[in-house]
């Protein structure tokens, strides 16, 4: 089983996004047969073999194996991964393109990079899986708390020259032999939790644990910064 899949085909997109089958594929993560499913989910059998069917023939599960019971042969099915990522691809007409306004100071625009990476990446580990082969990739995950919005546009404009820096020197557009690889760096604000709900008869909140969002969350942080341009929605 693989850690995530990238799903790539609407048709498989499309079965992967049914209510039952999301289910099915959630239960599949430990090996199971229709009838264990169909006793787990509280569903007829016969429906469970329709979906698991589909969802077979979409790559989404397979055959773990088959067992033996008197006369009847018992398949056991599994998932195919952990989880699933649904290919911007899947759209192809109407996925975003970063190229078509590139603005550093665009939400917009580092979601439409976020877009390209899904579809970019997917692609490699799809061929990858079949040549048997890993993909060579490298990942930086972190989270800074900025005391001020001074802080953080110094430290995107730092950011911003490290990188190009790096690039500068180690980019050789004649080398022989070489291979492109894209570089993507963000930086956005962490969603705040949702506010607790209200209590129906008092309208009162349960009490918020500490660091959790408060009943009112603010909104975005915009600096009090006068209403933004054309791609600007997000400025630093």
């Amino acid at each position: 089983m693989l850690d995530v899949a990238v799903i790539e085909e609407p048709a498989a997109a499309e079965a992967s996004l049914d209510p039952i089958r999301r289910r099915i594929l959630a239960a599949l993560a430990e090996p199971g047969s229709a009838a264990a499913l169909a006793a787990r989910l509280g569903l007829a059998r016969q429906k469970v073999n329709y979906h698991l069917k589909e969802l077979e023939r979409h790559g989404l599960v397979e055959l773990a194996e088959e067992r033996r019971k008197g006369n009847v042969t018992e398949r056991v099915y599994r998932a195919t991964a952990a989880s699933y990522v649904i290919s911007p691809a899947v759209l192809a007409a109407v996925s975003p393109d970063p190229t078509r306004s590139p603005d550093q100071l665009s939400a917009r625009w580092l979601l439409a990079l976020g877009s390209r990476l899904v579809q970019e990446v997917g692609a490699l580990l799809t061929g990858a899986a079949r040549a048997q082969r890993r993909v060579a990739s490298f990942g930086i995950d972190a989270e800074v708390r900025f005391a001020s919005a001074a802080d953080r546009t110094a430290f995107a404009d730092g950011l911003a020259e490290a990188v190009a820096g790096l690039v500068a020197r180690y980019h050789d557009e004649s080398a022989p032999g070489g291979r492109s690889h894209r570089v993507v760096v963000g930086l956005h604000q962490i969603p705040a939790a949702p506010a607790p709900a209200a209590d129906a008869e008092t309208g009162t909140g349960a009490a918020a644990a500490p660091g959790s969002a408060p009943d009112t969350a603010p909104a975005p942080d915009t600096d009090t910064a006068p209403d933004p341009g054309p791609g600007q929605e997000n400025a630093r």
